[in-house]
């Protein structure tokens, strides 16, 4: 069997096609199209015929992409590639190609991911957080995303930013894009992380140096308010994943995004985070992601997988 999977980015359009086992038999990547929903759907297009020339036939197509899809209708909302929202895309690429694909938000995929064959096999919850340029998340039980009646399950960055978590009280409340104030995504994020950097700077660092990876090597090199906004960040994660375990009480949280590869991430935050648990012990696991980058297209590719063993399209 050959399942093909699809993640449409904010720049790059990536494919890869795993076999039953996992192997990955082809991969590929190009810019992502910009500004056109009729130009996304060829580019998706070309992708299978790419796919399909170099291997043949394939057996199923998985799709992740940005936003969420209502599950009344079908169409993607909170894309941050606009031109999808309030679009059918699953309904319009599946019909482009003629076949059945299987759409799933990024994260979902990421999440689906490392359930299947990542750093939760084997667990019968999987929470998949994603910490980059926005916070976002996906559930898996028993091996299936959990998608919720709204089709929004695992959308925790605009959960409020907990009370008890520092912050907001030193650094100031924070608007966030969505129009509230101390939404999660507003503090963990990458962006969120180099505001705080700024925020704890005596002389605010150069504008080049201001990213997830400037901070880091600031750090690195002895900053002072660079190596504090770090610290700030693994006891703010803490709270806010306390206050994520006591809801979904999941067996293994899995970090993806460019914060994931944060080493002092899986150190620092179990040292802070019981304090938040509604519970005696802490048995979560909290892991990086094993296959790193390319959770998510493999978890597209997992997802088509399930829709040719006979489940139902997302």
């Amino acid at each position: 069997m050959k399942h093909l999977g699809l993640d449409l980015g904010g720049t790059k359009l990536a494919a890869v096609v795993l076999d039953e086992a996992g192997v990955p038999l082809w991969e590929d990547r190009w810019p992502a199209p910009q500004g056109s929903y009729d130009q996304t759907l060829e580019a998706l297009a070309k992708a299978v015929a790419s796919a399909e020339q170099a291997l043949g036939a394939i057996d199923s197509v998985g799709l992740g992409t940005p936003g969420s899809i209502v599950a009344r209708t079908g169409l993607l909302h909170n894309c941050n590639a606009v031109w999808l929202n309030d679009r059918p895309l699953g309904a319009d690429f599946s019909r482009r190609l003629g076949r059945p694909v299987r759409l799933a938000n990024d994260a979902n995929c990421f999440a689906l991911s490392e359930a299947t064959d990542g750093a939760g096999a084997g667990a019968g919850s999987v929470f998949g957080i994603i910490l980059g340029t926005g916070v976002g998340g996906g559930l898996v039980l028993g091996g299936e995303i959990h998608n919720g009646v709204h089709g929004i399950a695992g959308e925790w960055g605009h959960l409020p930013f907990p009370r008890e978590a520092p912050g907001p009280e030193t650094l100031g409340d924070r608007l966030c894009w969505c129009g509230r104030q101390n939404c999660l995504e507003a503090w963990l994020s990458g962006p969120g992380l180099v505001q705080s950097w700024v925020a704890l700077a005596p002389v605010a660092p150069p504008l080049a140096a201001q990213t997830g990876p400037g901070v880091v090597q600031a750090a690195e090199a002895g900053d002072g308010a660079a190596q504090e906004a770090l610290s700030l960040h693994a006891k703010q994660l803490a709270q806010a994943l306390a206050y994520l375990v006591n809801i979904l009480d999941p067996e293994v949280l899995v970090l993806g995004g460019g914060l994931s590869q944060l080493p002092s991430l899986y150190t620092e935050v179990p040292k802070h985070w019981g304090e938040g648990f509604l519970t005696a012990s802490v048995r979560t696991a909290l892991r990086p992601p094993r296959h790193g980058d390319a959770s998510g297209v493999r978890g597209a590719a997992w997802l088509g997988a399930r829709e040719h063993e006979g489940q139902t399209a997302v």
